[in-house]
């Protein structure tokens, strides 16, 4: 009658997006434009992993969004001083 299944889903999306949103920092130099950015980024993006094989999906999903907000930020970050830099 009743079904039992997992109470949460596994947040594939979250982290396909947020490892996506890391990697695009990482070419946009941001290890060395943007380090506290890039290093909060790529502290969240492991803990959502490490969170992710433990099953612990509440809170990968969690890592996996703060993960991409602060490589976007790390991302944008960059790109604007390397941009800045070049009109000098």
């Amino acid at each position: 009658m009743g079904a039992c299944g997992l109470a949460t889903t596994r947040p594939k999306l979250e982290m396909s997006l947020a490892a996506s949103a890391f990697m695009a920092a990482k070419a946009e130099k941001a290890v060395t434009l943007a380090p506290n950015l890039y290093r909060k980024a790529e502290f969240y993006f492991l803990k959502a992993r490490s969170s992710y094989r433990r099953k612990y999906f509440n809170k990968a999903k969690e890592y996996a969004l703060l993960s991409q907000h602060y490589s976007e930020k790390a991302e944008y970050s960059a790109v604007r001083k390397s941009t800045l830099e070049d009109m000098k």
